[in-house]
Protein backbone atom coordinates (compact mmCIF):
# COMPACT_ATOMS: atom_id res chain seq x y z
CA UNK A 1 0.00 0.00 0.00
CA UNK A 2 1.15 3.64 -0.35
CA UNK A 3 2.57 5.34 2.15
CA UNK A 4 0.53 7.91 4.87
CA UNK A 5 0.69 10.79 2.57
CA UNK A 6 -1.02 8.73 -0.35
CA UNK A 7 -3.57 6.98 1.21
CA UNK A 8 -7.13 6.48 0.64
CA UNK A 9 -7.95 9.03 2.91
CA UNK A 10 -6.08 11.03 0.66
CA UNK A 11 -7.51 10.67 -2.39
CA UNK A 12 -11.14 8.86 -1.95
CA UNK A 13 -14.34 10.94 -1.31
CA UNK A 14 -17.99 10.48 -1.89
CA UNK A 15 -19.08 13.14 -4.29
CA UNK A 16 -22.84 14.48 -2.46
CA UNK A 17 -25.80 13.05 -4.54
CA UNK A 18 -27.60 14.70 -7.38
CA UNK A 19 -30.65 15.76 -5.79
CA UNK A 20 -29.06 17.48 -2.57
CA UNK A 21 -26.34 19.25 -4.68
CA UNK A 22 -29.85 20.60 -7.01
CA UNK A 23 -31.67 21.36 -3.43
CA UNK A 24 -28.96 23.65 -2.76
CA UNK A 25 -28.57 25.43 -5.72
CA UNK A 26 -32.30 25.74 -5.75
CA UNK A 27 -32.45 27.41 -2.38
CA UNK A 28 -29.44 29.52 -3.11
CA UNK A 29 -26.99 27.83 -0.39
CA UNK A 30 -25.16 27.08 -3.09
CA UNK A 31 -23.83 28.97 -6.09
CA UNK A 32 -23.19 26.61 -9.42
CA UNK A 33 -20.22 28.95 -10.06
CA UNK A 34 -18.36 28.56 -6.72
CA UNK A 35 -19.27 24.50 -6.98
CA UNK A 36 -17.63 24.49 -10.46
CA UNK A 37 -14.45 26.70 -9.00
CA UNK A 38 -14.21 24.19 -6.10
CA UNK A 39 -14.25 21.09 -8.20
CA UNK A 40 -11.37 22.81 -10.31
CA UNK A 41 -9.47 23.81 -7.38
CA UNK A 42 -9.73 19.89 -6.40
CA UNK A 43 -8.33 18.79 -9.43
CA UNK A 44 -5.42 21.29 -9.44
CA UNK A 45 -4.53 19.61 -5.89
CA UNK A 46 -5.03 15.98 -7.20
CA UNK A 47 -4.88 15.08 -10.24
CA UNK A 48 -1.16 15.21 -10.84
CA UNK A 49 -0.83 12.09 -8.58
CA UNK A 50 -3.78 10.74 -10.17
CA UNK A 51 -3.45 12.08 -14.01
CA UNK A 52 -7.27 11.41 -14.66
CA UNK A 53 -7.64 14.89 -16.35
CA UNK A 54 -6.02 15.22 -19.62
CA UNK A 55 -7.83 19.00 -20.82
CA UNK A 56 -10.11 21.28 -18.63
CA UNK A 57 -12.84 22.75 -20.61
CA UNK A 58 -13.34 26.05 -17.71
CA UNK A 59 -14.49 28.53 -20.00
CA UNK A 60 -17.53 26.70 -21.04
CA UNK A 61 -18.06 24.69 -17.36
CA UNK A 62 -18.40 28.32 -16.27
CA UNK A 63 -20.80 29.96 -18.51
CA UNK A 64 -22.72 26.98 -18.34
CA UNK A 65 -22.65 27.19 -14.29
CA UNK A 66 -23.73 31.05 -14.25
CA UNK A 67 -26.61 29.86 -16.49
CA UNK A 68 -27.77 27.90 -14.36
CA UNK A 69 -26.96 30.64 -11.14
CA UNK A 70 -29.08 33.15 -13.59
CA UNK A 71 -32.03 30.48 -13.56
CA UNK A 72 -31.95 30.03 -9.20
CA UNK A 73 -31.91 33.73 -9.12
CA UNK A 74 -35.25 34.46 -11.00
CA UNK A 75 -36.59 31.60 -9.34
CA UNK A 76 -37.29 29.40 -12.28
CA UNK A 77 -37.34 25.19 -12.57
CA UNK A 78 -34.02 23.76 -12.38
CA UNK A 79 -33.52 21.16 -14.99
CA UNK A 80 -32.44 17.60 -13.54
CA UNK A 81 -28.94 18.40 -13.80
CA UNK A 82 -27.90 21.84 -12.41
CA UNK A 83 -24.96 22.53 -11.57
CA UNK A 84 -23.64 19.04 -11.53
CA UNK A 85 -19.82 18.94 -12.10
CA UNK A 86 -19.43 16.30 -14.43
CA UNK A 87 -16.11 14.91 -16.47
CA UNK A 88 -16.26 13.31 -20.18
CA UNK A 89 -14.06 10.43 -21.53
CA UNK A 90 -11.83 12.43 -24.22
CA UNK A 91 -13.27 9.10 -26.54
CA UNK A 92 -16.25 11.31 -26.90
CA UNK A 93 -16.26 14.61 -28.58
CA UNK A 94 -16.57 17.58 -26.87
CA UNK A 95 -16.97 20.69 -29.55
CA UNK A 96 -13.82 22.95 -29.17
CA UNK A 97 -12.23 20.83 -26.71
CA UNK A 98 -9.10 18.16 -27.71
CA UNK A 99 -10.40 14.92 -28.29
CA UNK A 100 -7.53 12.51 -28.09
CA UNK A 101 -9.19 8.66 -27.33
CA UNK A 102 -5.78 8.52 -25.64
CA UNK A 103 -3.60 8.25 -28.59
CA UNK A 104 -1.14 10.33 -30.14
CA UNK A 105 -2.14 10.10 -33.50
CA UNK A 106 -5.14 12.16 -32.62
CA UNK A 107 -2.89 15.16 -31.45
CA UNK A 108 -4.04 18.32 -32.10
CA UNK A 109 -7.03 17.60 -33.02
CA UNK A 110 -10.64 19.46 -32.27
CA UNK A 111 -13.81 18.24 -33.12
CA UNK A 112 -16.26 20.60 -34.25
CA UNK A 113 -19.18 19.31 -32.80
CA UNK A 114 -20.53 17.54 -29.41
CA UNK A 115 -21.49 14.12 -29.26
CA UNK A 116 -24.54 13.64 -28.65
CA UNK A 117 -24.64 12.08 -24.85
CA UNK A 118 -22.51 14.94 -23.76
CA UNK A 119 -25.19 17.45 -25.69
CA UNK A 120 -27.90 15.99 -23.26
CA UNK A 121 -26.09 16.19 -20.30
CA UNK A 122 -25.69 19.62 -20.71
CA UNK A 123 -29.06 20.25 -21.99
CA UNK A 124 -29.99 18.78 -18.81
CA UNK A 125 -28.14 21.49 -16.57
CA UNK A 126 -24.95 19.77 -16.37
CA UNK A 127 -21.48 21.88 -16.16
CA UNK A 128 -18.92 20.12 -17.76
CA UNK A 129 -15.63 20.11 -16.13
CA UNK A 130 -13.04 18.38 -18.97
CA UNK A 131 -12.08 15.82 -20.10
CA UNK A 132 -10.60 12.52 -19.23
CA UNK A 133 -7.73 9.74 -19.72
CA UNK A 134 -8.55 6.43 -20.47
CA UNK A 135 -6.77 3.06 -22.52
CA UNK A 136 -5.80 4.71 -26.07
CA UNK A 137 -8.94 3.94 -28.43
CA UNK A 138 -10.34 2.48 -25.25
CA UNK A 139 -8.58 -1.04 -25.90
CA UNK A 140 -7.37 -2.06 -22.41
CA UNK A 141 -7.95 -3.34 -19.00
CA UNK A 142 -6.26 -1.31 -17.05
CA UNK A 143 -5.70 2.26 -18.52
CA UNK A 144 -1.85 1.69 -18.67
CA UNK A 145 -2.25 2.46 -22.29
CA UNK A 146 -2.99 6.04 -22.98
CA UNK A 147 -0.44 7.81 -24.90
CA UNK A 148 -0.29 10.18 -21.72
CA UNK A 149 0.31 8.27 -18.91
CA UNK A 150 -1.65 5.65 -16.37
CA UNK A 151 -4.43 6.51 -14.66
CA UNK A 152 -3.98 6.16 -10.53
CA UNK A 153 -6.30 4.75 -8.63
CA UNK A 154 -7.83 6.63 -6.09
CA UNK A 155 -8.37 3.66 -3.00
CA UNK A 156 -4.83 3.29 -3.79
CA UNK A 157 -2.29 4.98 -6.20
CA UNK A 158 -0.10 2.12 -6.91
CA UNK A 159 -2.66 0.14 -8.45
CA UNK A 160 -4.94 0.69 -11.53
CA UNK A 161 -8.31 1.94 -11.92
CA UNK A 162 -9.53 -0.65 -14.79
CA UNK A 163 -9.63 0.28 -18.08
CA UNK A 164 -10.64 1.42 -21.09
CA UNK A 165 -12.50 4.24 -18.64
CA UNK A 166 -10.48 4.56 -15.94
CA UNK A 167 -10.18 8.61 -15.59
CA UNK A 168 -14.14 8.56 -15.47
CA UNK A 169 -13.76 6.32 -12.55
CA UNK A 170 -11.36 7.42 -10.95
CA UNK A 171 -12.79 10.97 -10.57
CA UNK A 172 -15.60 10.06 -9.37
CA UNK A 173 -14.48 7.85 -6.52
CA UNK A 174 -11.77 10.87 -6.04
CA UNK A 175 -14.64 13.64 -6.20
CA UNK A 176 -12.81 14.98 -9.15
CA UNK A 177 -16.72 14.65 -10.75
CA UNK A 178 -20.18 13.94 -9.08
CA UNK A 179 -20.35 11.97 -12.09
CA UNK A 180 -18.93 11.19 -15.52
CA UNK A 181 -19.48 9.89 -19.15
CA UNK A 182 -17.55 6.49 -20.36
CA UNK A 183 -18.07 4.09 -22.93
CA UNK A 184 -17.85 -0.27 -22.66
CA UNK A 185 -17.04 -2.40 -25.44
CA UNK A 186 -15.70 -5.38 -23.09
CA UNK A 187 -16.53 -4.06 -19.49
CA UNK A 188 -14.74 -0.68 -19.86
CA UNK A 189 -17.67 1.13 -17.52
CA UNK A 190 -18.19 -2.26 -15.17
CA UNK A 191 -14.55 -3.20 -14.49
CA UNK A 192 -13.23 -0.03 -13.78
CA UNK A 193 -16.42 0.66 -11.36
CA UNK A 194 -15.45 -2.53 -9.78
CA UNK A 195 -12.07 -1.58 -9.23
CA UNK A 196 -12.74 2.09 -8.01
CA UNK A 197 -16.14 1.59 -5.85
CA UNK A 198 -18.41 3.29 -7.64
CA UNK A 199 -21.21 2.78 -9.62
CA UNK A 200 -21.27 1.97 -13.23
CA UNK A 201 -24.13 1.40 -15.88
CA UNK A 202 -23.82 -0.80 -19.51
CA UNK A 203 -26.93 0.17 -21.23
CA UNK A 204 -28.15 -2.09 -23.61
CA UNK A 205 -26.63 -1.45 -27.35
CA UNK A 206 -28.50 1.09 -29.15
CA UNK A 207 -30.42 2.27 -25.92
CA UNK A 208 -27.68 5.61 -25.96
CA UNK A 209 -26.39 7.11 -29.18
CA UNK A 210 -22.86 6.03 -30.12
CA UNK A 211 -22.76 9.93 -32.50
CA UNK A 212 -19.70 11.34 -31.21
CA UNK A 213 -17.87 8.56 -29.74
CA UNK A 214 -14.71 7.77 -31.35
CA UNK A 215 -15.55 4.36 -32.84
CA UNK A 216 -13.14 1.22 -31.22
CA UNK A 217 -15.94 -1.70 -32.33
CA UNK A 218 -19.25 -0.22 -33.34
CA UNK A 219 -21.29 -3.02 -32.78
CA UNK A 220 -20.24 -3.61 -28.93
CA UNK A 221 -19.31 -0.04 -28.26
CA UNK A 222 -21.44 1.89 -25.63
CA UNK A 223 -21.71 5.04 -24.16
CA UNK A 224 -22.68 5.13 -20.11
CA UNK A 225 -22.75 6.78 -16.90
CA UNK A 226 -20.46 6.36 -13.94
CA UNK A 227 -21.95 7.88 -10.33
CA UNK A 228 -21.28 7.68 -6.61
CA UNK A 229 -25.11 6.38 -6.23
CA UNK A 230 -27.52 4.11 -7.46
CA UNK A 231 -30.17 6.56 -7.94
CA UNK A 232 -27.75 9.14 -9.60
CA UNK A 233 -26.43 6.49 -12.45
CA UNK A 234 -30.25 5.63 -12.95
CA UNK A 235 -30.94 9.60 -13.34
CA UNK A 236 -27.69 10.43 -15.70
CA UNK A 237 -28.81 7.38 -17.76
CA UNK A 238 -32.08 8.82 -17.89
CA UNK A 239 -31.08 11.99 -19.01
CA UNK A 240 -29.03 10.81 -22.36
CA UNK A 241 -30.81 8.02 -23.46
CA UNK A 242 -33.16 7.70 -26.39
CA UNK A 243 -33.36 7.94 -29.97
CA UNK A 244 -31.05 10.30 -32.28
CA UNK A 245 -31.87 10.60 -35.88
CA UNK A 246 -27.63 10.70 -35.59
CA UNK A 247 -27.42 7.20 -35.23
CA UNK A 248 -29.13 4.91 -37.09
CA UNK A 249 -28.30 2.26 -34.43
CA UNK A 250 -30.32 3.87 -31.68
CA UNK A 251 -32.99 2.47 -30.21
CA UNK A 252 -36.53 4.25 -30.66
CA UNK A 253 -38.23 2.62 -27.19
CA UNK A 254 -39.68 4.68 -24.86
CA UNK A 255 -37.29 6.19 -22.54
CA UNK A 256 -38.25 4.48 -18.48
CA UNK A 257 -38.07 6.72 -15.88
CA UNK A 258 -34.92 4.64 -14.06
CA UNK A 259 -34.84 7.21 -11.23
CA UNK A 260 -38.08 6.18 -9.99
CA UNK A 261 -37.56 2.62 -11.01
CA UNK A 262 -34.91 2.06 -8.96
CA UNK A 263 -36.86 3.00 -5.69
CA UNK A 264 -39.07 0.12 -6.34
CA UNK A 265 -38.11 -2.28 -3.70
CA UNK A 266 -36.61 -5.25 -5.60
CA UNK A 267 -38.70 -7.93 -3.44
CA UNK A 268 -40.16 -10.51 -5.83
CA UNK A 269 -37.31 -10.58 -8.22
CA UNK A 270 -36.11 -13.70 -9.34
CA UNK A 271 -31.78 -13.68 -9.10
CA UNK A 272 -29.83 -16.24 -11.18
CA UNK A 273 -26.43 -17.41 -10.10
CA UNK A 274 -24.45 -19.29 -12.92
CA UNK A 275 -22.03 -21.62 -11.78
CA UNK A 276 -19.46 -20.23 -14.69
CA UNK A 277 -18.69 -16.99 -13.02
CA UNK A 278 -17.75 -18.72 -10.11
CA UNK A 279 -15.13 -21.32 -10.80
CA UNK A 280 -11.44 -21.41 -11.13
CA UNK A 281 -9.65 -18.39 -11.17
CA UNK A 282 -11.62 -16.26 -8.86
CA UNK A 283 -10.39 -14.56 -6.13
CA UNK A 284 -11.70 -15.88 -2.95
CA UNK A 285 -12.08 -12.52 -1.35
CA UNK A 286 -13.99 -11.35 -4.34
CA UNK A 287 -15.70 -14.33 -3.94
CA UNK A 288 -16.90 -13.79 -0.61
CA UNK A 289 -17.79 -10.33 -1.26
CA UNK A 290 -20.28 -11.34 -3.77
CA UNK A 291 -22.15 -14.54 -1.79
CA UNK A 292 -22.47 -12.06 0.99
CA UNK A 293 -23.94 -9.87 -1.88
CA UNK A 294 -26.59 -12.52 -2.55
CA UNK A 295 -27.55 -13.31 0.54
CA UNK A 296 -28.25 -9.92 1.06
CA UNK A 297 -30.60 -9.74 -2.10
CA UNK A 298 -32.12 -13.07 -0.44
CA UNK A 299 -32.86 -11.18 2.79
CA UNK A 300 -34.50 -8.75 0.76
CA UNK A 301 -37.28 -10.59 -0.50
CA UNK A 302 -35.67 -11.93 -3.90
CA UNK A 303 -35.41 -15.10 -5.03
CA UNK A 304 -32.35 -16.85 -5.83
CA UNK A 305 -32.22 -19.57 -8.55
CA UNK A 306 -28.80 -21.16 -10.03
CA UNK A 307 -28.64 -21.05 -13.87
CA UNK A 308 -26.39 -22.30 -16.43
CA UNK A 309 -24.71 -20.19 -19.23
CA UNK A 310 -21.90 -23.14 -20.45
CA UNK A 311 -20.90 -21.53 -23.55
CA UNK A 312 -19.08 -18.70 -21.40
CA UNK A 313 -15.57 -20.40 -21.79
CA UNK A 314 -15.95 -19.35 -25.22
CA UNK A 315 -16.43 -15.52 -24.71
CA UNK A 316 -13.06 -14.15 -24.54
CA UNK A 317 -11.38 -15.39 -27.55
CA UNK A 318 -15.10 -14.40 -29.59
CA UNK A 319 -15.10 -10.95 -28.25
CA UNK A 320 -11.37 -10.67 -28.35
CA UNK A 321 -12.05 -11.97 -32.56
CA UNK A 322 -14.50 -9.95 -33.37
CA UNK A 323 -13.74 -6.56 -31.54
CA UNK A 324 -10.18 -6.30 -33.10
CA UNK A 325 -11.47 -7.44 -36.54
CA UNK A 326 -14.04 -3.99 -36.13
CA UNK A 327 -10.86 -1.83 -34.58
CA UNK A 328 -8.64 -3.01 -37.69
CA UNK A 329 -11.91 -1.48 -40.25
CA UNK A 330 -12.74 1.56 -37.67
CA UNK A 331 -9.20 2.78 -37.54
CA UNK A 332 -8.48 2.13 -40.93
CA UNK A 333 -9.34 6.35 -41.38
CA UNK A 334 -6.32 7.57 -38.65
CA UNK A 335 -3.97 7.21 -41.51
CA UNK A 336 -2.14 11.23 -41.08
CA UNK A 337 -4.28 12.42 -44.52
CA UNK A 338 -7.15 14.36 -43.07
CA UNK A 339 -6.57 14.76 -39.57
CA UNK A 340 -4.44 14.05 -36.43
CA UNK A 341 -0.39 13.32 -36.82
CA UNK A 342 1.99 12.78 -39.39
CA UNK A 343 4.83 11.59 -39.60
CA UNK A 344 7.36 14.15 -40.90
CA UNK A 345 9.30 10.89 -42.44
CA UNK A 346 6.94 10.69 -45.20
CA UNK A 347 8.39 10.95 -48.30
CA UNK A 348 5.97 8.91 -49.92
CA UNK A 349 1.85 8.33 -49.52
CA UNK A 350 2.69 4.92 -48.61
CA UNK A 351 5.62 5.69 -46.13
CA UNK A 352 3.09 8.87 -44.71
CA UNK A 353 0.25 5.67 -43.66
CA UNK A 354 3.05 3.70 -42.69
CA UNK A 355 5.13 6.30 -40.31
CA UNK A 356 2.60 7.96 -39.14
CA UNK A 357 0.09 4.88 -37.98
CA UNK A 358 3.51 2.93 -36.54
CA UNK A 359 4.33 6.45 -34.70
CA UNK A 360 1.18 7.30 -33.61
CA UNK A 361 -0.49 4.28 -32.25
CA UNK A 362 0.48 2.53 -29.44
CA UNK A 363 1.79 -1.12 -28.88
CA UNK A 364 -1.70 -2.43 -27.92
CA UNK A 365 -3.53 -0.78 -30.33
CA UNK A 366 -1.02 -2.11 -33.25
CA UNK A 367 -1.87 -5.68 -31.49
CA UNK A 368 -5.33 -5.14 -32.59
CA UNK A 369 -5.06 -3.80 -35.64
CA UNK A 370 -2.55 -6.95 -36.60
CA UNK A 371 -4.93 -9.37 -34.69
CA UNK A 372 -8.72 -8.15 -36.69
CA UNK A 373 -6.49 -7.79 -40.51
CA UNK A 374 -5.88 -11.25 -39.94
CA UNK A 375 -9.00 -12.68 -38.72
CA UNK A 376 -10.74 -10.78 -41.82
CA UNK A 377 -7.93 -12.12 -44.56
CA UNK A 378 -9.02 -14.07 -46.88
CA UNK A 379 -8.88 -17.92 -46.22
CA UNK A 380 -8.93 -17.02 -42.68
CA UNK A 381 -12.48 -15.00 -42.77
CA UNK A 382 -14.81 -17.64 -42.11
CA UNK A 383 -12.63 -20.15 -39.53
CA UNK A 384 -12.13 -16.74 -36.98
CA UNK A 385 -14.62 -13.70 -37.60
CA UNK A 386 -17.39 -15.80 -38.72
CA UNK A 387 -17.09 -18.44 -36.16
CA UNK A 388 -16.98 -16.13 -33.46
CA UNK A 389 -19.88 -13.85 -34.75
CA UNK A 390 -21.45 -18.03 -34.33
CA UNK A 391 -20.44 -18.41 -31.25
CA UNK A 392 -21.74 -14.95 -30.20
CA UNK A 393 -25.53 -15.69 -31.35
CA UNK A 394 -25.33 -18.60 -29.24
CA UNK A 395 -24.29 -16.52 -25.97
CA UNK A 396 -26.83 -14.47 -26.50
CA UNK A 397 -29.51 -16.97 -27.01
CA UNK A 398 -27.90 -18.52 -23.49
CA UNK A 399 -29.15 -15.05 -22.08
CA UNK A 400 -32.64 -15.27 -23.35
CA UNK A 401 -33.15 -18.62 -22.46
CA UNK A 402 -32.15 -17.39 -18.74
CA UNK A 403 -34.28 -14.61 -18.92
CA UNK A 404 -37.52 -16.66 -19.63
CA UNK A 405 -36.64 -18.13 -15.43
CA UNK A 406 -35.24 -15.11 -14.26
CA UNK A 407 -35.14 -11.16 -13.91
CA UNK A 408 -31.78 -10.47 -13.53
CA UNK A 409 -28.48 -12.19 -13.76
CA UNK A 410 -25.68 -11.80 -10.71
CA UNK A 411 -21.59 -12.20 -11.17
CA UNK A 412 -18.64 -10.92 -9.87
CA UNK A 413 -17.84 -8.14 -12.32
CA UNK A 414 -14.13 -8.97 -12.08
CA UNK A 415 -12.32 -12.11 -10.73
CA UNK A 416 -9.83 -10.03 -8.95
CA UNK A 417 -9.46 -6.59 -7.29
CA UNK A 418 -7.51 -3.78 -8.59
CA UNK A 419 -4.33 -4.96 -9.49
CA UNK A 420 -0.72 -2.89 -9.10
CA UNK A 421 0.64 -0.94 -12.14
CA UNK A 422 3.20 -3.08 -14.26
CA UNK A 423 1.93 -5.74 -12.57
CA UNK A 424 -0.18 -7.41 -15.85
CA UNK A 425 1.56 -5.23 -18.70
CA UNK A 426 3.81 -8.26 -19.91
CA UNK A 427 1.61 -10.86 -20.25
CA UNK A 428 -1.25 -9.43 -22.96
CA UNK A 429 -3.42 -12.39 -22.76
CA UNK A 430 -3.45 -12.48 -18.70
CA UNK A 431 -4.56 -8.65 -19.38
CA UNK A 432 -7.66 -9.90 -21.43
CA UNK A 433 -9.07 -12.54 -19.08
CA UNK A 434 -9.32 -9.77 -16.91
CA UNK A 435 -12.67 -9.48 -19.31
CA UNK A 436 -13.98 -12.68 -18.78
CA UNK A 437 -16.90 -11.84 -16.73
CA UNK A 438 -18.16 -8.47 -18.75
CA UNK A 439 -17.42 -9.37 -22.42
CA UNK A 440 -20.23 -11.93 -22.50
CA UNK A 441 -23.05 -9.06 -21.83
CA UNK A 442 -21.18 -7.30 -24.09
CA UNK A 443 -21.60 -9.94 -26.97
CA UNK A 444 -25.37 -10.21 -26.39
CA UNK A 445 -25.70 -6.35 -26.17
CA UNK A 446 -27.85 -6.63 -22.92
CA UNK A 447 -27.69 -4.42 -20.12
CA UNK A 448 -25.74 -4.28 -16.62
CA UNK A 449 -24.49 -2.40 -14.05
CA UNK A 450 -21.77 -2.97 -11.56
CA UNK A 451 -22.47 -1.67 -8.04
CA UNK A 452 -20.16 -2.09 -5.28
CA UNK A 453 -20.24 -4.94 -2.98
CA UNK A 454 -17.60 -4.72 -0.27
CA UNK A 455 -13.98 -4.71 -0.17
CA UNK A 456 -11.07 -7.03 0.50
CA UNK A 457 -9.06 -7.35 3.67
CA UNK A 458 -6.50 -4.87 2.14
CA UNK A 459 -9.54 -2.53 1.55
CA UNK A 460 -10.00 -2.75 -2.67
CA UNK A 461 -13.47 -2.21 -3.46
CA UNK A 462 -15.29 -5.32 -4.92
CA UNK A 463 -17.87 -4.85 -7.57
CA UNK A 464 -21.36 -7.17 -8.29
CA UNK A 465 -22.20 -7.18 -11.55
CA UNK A 466 -26.01 -7.12 -12.34
CA UNK A 467 -26.99 -8.31 -15.77
CA UNK A 468 -30.96 -7.45 -16.93
CA UNK A 469 -32.27 -8.64 -20.56
CA UNK A 470 -32.19 -5.83 -23.07
CA UNK A 471 -34.05 -2.51 -22.20
CA UNK A 472 -34.41 -4.44 -18.52
CA UNK A 473 -32.32 -1.30 -17.07
CA UNK A 474 -35.31 -0.79 -14.48
CA UNK A 475 -35.06 -4.37 -13.37
CA UNK A 476 -30.68 -3.52 -13.24
CA UNK A 477 -31.32 -0.52 -10.76
CA UNK A 478 -33.83 -2.07 -9.07
CA UNK A 479 -31.19 -5.04 -7.45
CA UNK A 480 -28.70 -2.39 -7.90
CA UNK A 481 -30.49 -0.37 -4.96
CA UNK A 482 -30.69 -3.03 -3.13
CA UNK A 483 -27.34 -4.35 -2.80
CA UNK A 484 -26.56 -0.35 -1.98
CA UNK A 485 -28.50 -0.78 0.30
CA UNK A 486 -27.34 -3.20 1.97
CA UNK A 487 -24.16 -1.66 2.43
Amino acid sequence: MPDETQSATSFVEKPKTLAALREEISSGRTKATDLAASYYARIEEKNPRLNVYLSLTKERALAQAARIDALAAKGDPLPPLAGVPMGIKDALVVQGAPATAGSKILKGYQPPYDCTAVARLEAAGAVLLGKLNCDEFAMGSSNENSAFGPVRNPVDPERVPGGSSGGSAAAVAANLAVATLGSDTGGSIRQPASFCGVVGVLPTWGRVSRYGLIAFASSLDRVGPFAAHVRDAATLLGAIAGHDPMDATCSAAPVEDYAAASDKPAAGLRIGVPAEYFAEGLDAEVRAAIEKGIAALEAAGCSIHPIALPHTKYAVPAYYLIATAEASANLARFDGVRYGYRSPQSTSLAGMYAHSRDEGFGAEVKRRILLGTYALSAGYYDAYYRKAQQVRRILAEEFLRAFAQVDAIVTPTSPFPAFKIGEKTGDPLAMYLADIYTVTASLAGICGVSVPCGATRAGLPVGMQILAPHLGESTAFRVARAVEAAG
